[in-house]
């Protein structure tokens, strides 16, 4: 019998481009090789032809794309002697920080705005252990808190503005690559903190990269060591679309929100830390930021739930959201190949999924007759 190679991390599978050595512990949940989905059917509702898929990273080990760089960023943490992390969060990271720190067997501090975060996100942390510190303000606020107590407490910011958060995620756009082929036309994510948009640009642009100068020349990502081998050789990138909420949306007003609002509470954050990064994304792939109502992404989410059998959170149908809108207007050309980000699986907010949701629930007696006509009666 041959058995199949185990998978165990994307830290593993592409150690080659990965600021790890030998010698690295890894802390690992075997996040990643998240699937990579080909719509069926809402393509079909489209007034342009196109090819959709969706980047499912809800089933990441904590159920959001923060997995790929919480195992980076608790590995370099441990590795450097970190004894606890900390982060601000609207909730996933929250969550992913907890998970890895367990793993790790170190502690996590979290800083999550008061009664501003989906249960399904706070049971996670509470029952991986976290230290949990409820603050009396948004994100943004948390973010500044966590920023400022690093300088007087022995912990380790795991927060974006972590480096090796953005190496972890940009392995999402290596796979992609690797199960394309080629790099998609336009690749469309939820932005809320900017940094899995400047991500995946980052891994977009080393696989370019290596298509072009298979390791003889230098360039900006890679300084000349373009050494490691993968299931494609490209020398394209696609263009990046970052859509956000409309109540939460300074890309769009050209400058931060103080206080930013909507049902999408993983994108609710006013101040994006990788703001300048985010910028030179949309410059150099030729790509573009716009917002999306509640009401879309709500819509979307139901959508992409009820005709594919995909549920995410609001924040991930935001992607898709903006996406149909670009293919219906013809900004995304007919006869392109797209990429939603989906960043979180839609029971971290179960609430707000069952507030929307119009699928009936019939009450019958334990009994045949009754439940025959029951579903005689709903075909």
């Amino acid at each position: 019998m041959t058995f199949r190679k185990r998978y165990t991390g994307l830290i593993e599978n592409y150690r080659d481009r990965l600021p790890v050595s030998d010698n690295t512990r890894l802390i690992s949940l075997g996040e990643g090789n998240t699937p990579l989905i080909q719509l069926q059917n809402i393509p079909a509702l489209l007034d342009n032809k196109v090819d959709i898929y969706v980047k499912y990273e809800g089933l990441n080990p904590t159920g959001s794309f923060k997995d790929r760089g919480m195992t980076m960023a608790v590995t370099k943490a441990v590795e450097e002697g970190a004894k606890a992390i900390i982060c601000a969060s609207t909730g996933n990271t929250s969550a992913s920080a907890a998970a890895y720190a367990a793993r790790a067997g170190i502690t996590a501090f979290v800083l999550i705005p008061d009664g501003k975060i989906a249960q399904g996100k706070l049971a996670q942390a509470m029952m991986e252990g976290a230290i949990i510190l409820q603050i009396k303000g948004n994100f943004d606020d948390g973010m500044r808190l966590v920023k400022e107590v690093a300088s007087h407490a022995p912990v380790t910011i795991v927060n974006s503005i972590n480096p090796y958060r953005l190496q972890g995620q940009k392995t999402a756009a290596f796979e992609i690559v690797d199960e394309l082929g080629r790099a998609p036309d336009f690749h469309c994510l939820p932005v809320g903190n900017a940094g899995n948009i400047t991500a995946h640009w980052i891994g977009y642009s080393e696989y370019a990269c290596f298509g072009e100068n298979k390791g003889t020349e230098t360039c900006a990502y890679c300084d000349g060591n373009c050494k490691f081998k993968r299931d494609a050789e490209v020398d394209s990138r696609p263009t990046m679309v970052g859509y956000q909420a409309s109540g939460s949306a300074p890309f769009m007003r050209g400058e931060m929100v103080d206080d930013p609002e909507t049902v999408a509470t993983a994108i609710r954050i006013g101040h994006p830390q990788s703001w300048d990064y985010a910028w030179k994304v949309k410059e150099e792939s030729g790509g573009w930021f716009d917002e999306c109502s509640d009401e879309e992404i709500l819509a979307a989410q139901k959508l992409l739930a009820e005709k594919e059998g995909v549920f995410c959170e609001p924040a991930s149908a935001t992607s898709l959201a903006g996406a149909m809108r670009d293919i219906n207007s013809g900004k995304i050309p007919e006869g392109s190949t797209v990429v939603c980000t989906l960043t979180g699986h839609g029971l971290k907010d179960p609430d707000t999924a069952i507030k929307q949701s119009t699928a009936p629930v019939v009450k019958v007696d334990a009994d045949l007759e009754q439940v025959k006509n029951a579903i005689l009666d709903n075909m």
